[in-house]
């Protein structure tokens, strides 16, 4: 993806984004041939379309790319795979904003999951935009893509020894101290839950645990890692267990936070957690109605075997809470009923803290990666009462089901502990520039955002969550600047 971003070149050719607000102006200064040209392309610079302008020769002259009005993030990455093979530069007046979002755009356009592909595919090259914040370009490009590649591998080879050998090898990227808690090694060391829905399987559970940072505010990451789940004995119907490759999400997407948090230097005390199992069927399966006492020492009674990820959560939010963090996060790929409530695009946000989302809200229109906030809706807790132990971990009515598996995780986490629940999608379903049918880190963007401002701040506000503020404006073509990234750009 990055080699495609280029120093220089011996000959480029120009690439122009404009918006449909600004194409008949500019149209009207270009020589009447020109004119023609477009009218019979009937370019209207739509965003993500372009127009190729040929040279006497017949070969393309310039390019025309259609962007939004204001800060675009996504136009560009409609090129490397549509352009004729060859070198192109940007022109026009960019700000730094503008030229870091392009270069972005145009890296994640050049992503493609070939692990198994035996034709390689090439892309048109960029060379780098004047002004573009390299850095930043690359730190998100490599995250995303490796939150991507995770997620698209097939479970039978990316079981939850291989999701742990993927989170070592970015342990040691960064000189972070790295463990891992195997198999029956976690019930000795009281991690039942997950030893429960991981036993089945031929792989082994586990328990990976990643530490980086000796100074400042302390930050929890946790990822649900069912790096494929059956339903267990509660079995889904093929149709719902097809796509259950990707229900480490929630994993691949904290482990790219994490990589992208130790390569900006972010002044704080980082700890991953992800607890990896297969949620599978076999004579030592977990059964409907089991009692299992948590590491927490909280008794759950199974009501449902597909509510697996709970399960393995909550062990890994207990541990967690060890540390006394000042943020904790999990992110997992957890119920359907989000994804009724809000579609595949948007994650659902639940906070015990309401100025904690709303921060993570601003950041996420912020950066066009969206996020939506549902509620920690305390009288549905009842929905999970059991008549036999502290909690079950399913309840028996169809309604409010992503309200209820956040409410069974609020369960683990103290009152004190400012801490956020993601319920994301983490695959694309059609695709779109730059994002693929496939894998996708959701929410990726306006999570790091949040926590590179938050770290900054924390430090001499004693980790508090910054308050309320609108959403900042987007940053007009008149080269002002999104307060996110030019804060990205400045570190």
């Amino acid at each position: 993806m990055l080699e495609y971003l280029v120093a220089r070149a011996a000959k480029s050719i120009p690439v122009l984004p404009i918006s449909e607000k600004r194409l008949a102006a500019w149209a009207k200064e270009q020589p009447a041939q020109l004119q023609a040209w477009l009218r019979a392309a009937d370019f209207k610079a739509k965003p993500a379309t372009h127009c190729l302008l040929p040279d006497g020769r017949g070969q393309p002259a310039r390019i025309l790319v259609g962007v939004e009005e204001g800060l675009d993030r996504w136009s560009l990455a409609a090129l490397p795979g549509s352009l004729p093979p060859g070198a192109y530069r940007l022109e026009n007046d960019l700000s730094s904003v503008e030229a870091t979002a392009h270069a972005f755009a145009w890296a994640m356009g050049c992503y493609r999951f070939a692990r198994y592909r035996s034709e390689p595919k090439e892309f048109a090259r960029l060379v780098w935009p004047e002004g573009a914040d390299k850095a930043a370009v690359e730190r998100l490009v490599k995250s995303m893509a490796l939150a991507r590649d995770l997620i698209n591998t097939p479970a039978e080879d990316m079981g939850p020894p291989e999701l742990a050998e993927a989170a070592k090898r970015v342990a040691q990227e960064f000189k972070a101290k790295f463990s891992v808690i195997v198999g029956d090694d976690l019930l000795k060391q009281n991690y039942p839950t997950i030893h429960a829905v991981g036993r089945a399987a031929e792989k082994a559970p586990r328990l990976i645990d990643l530490k980086w940072g000796n100074a400042g505010p302390r930050l929890a990451l946790i990822g649900k890692g069912v790096c494929f789940d059956s339903g267990g004995l509660d079995l889904k119907p093929a149709g719902n267990m097809q796509m259950m490759k990707k229900d480490m999400g929630g994993a691949a997407l904290m482990l790219a936070l994490a990589r992208a948090i130790m390569d900006a230097k972010l002044p704080i005390q980082l700890r991953l957690l992800i607890p990896a199992v297969e949620n599978s069927v076999s004579a030592n399966a977990f059964r409907p109605w089991d009692v299992i006492k948590t590491r927490k020492g909280v008794t759950v009674e199974v009501g449902n075997t597909d509510a697996e990820g709970r399960l393995i959560l909550c062990d890994a939010l207990a541990e967690a809470e060890n540390d006394k963090p000042d943020l904790m996060i999990d992110a997992a790929t957890l119920t359907g009923a989000a994804r009724v409530a809000l579609g595949p695009d948007l994650p659902a946000l639940f906070a015990n803290d309401d100025d904690v989302a709303a921060a993570l809200i601003r950041h996420g229109k912020a950066e066009g990666d969206p996020l939506w906030q549902l509620p920690l809706w305390k009288p549905y807790r009842r929905m999970l009462d059991s008549k036999v132990a502290d909690i079950n971990n399913s309840a028996e009515t169809p309604f409010a089901g992503a309200v209820t598996a956040a409410l069974y995780l609020a369960e683990f986490v103290t009152p004190a502990t400012k801490w956020m629940h993601l319920d994301t999608y983490a695959w694309n379903g059609r695709a779109q520039p730059g994002r693929p049918e496939g894998g996708e880190a959701l929410a990726f963007r306006a999570l790091f955002a949040f926590i590179a401002e938050w770290a900054k701040t924390a430090v001499s506000t004693g980790a508090k969550i910054l308050t309320k503020k609108p959403a900042p404006r987007t940053a007009p073509r008149n080269g002002t600047r999104s307060p996110t990234l030019a804060r990205i750009r400045r570190r």
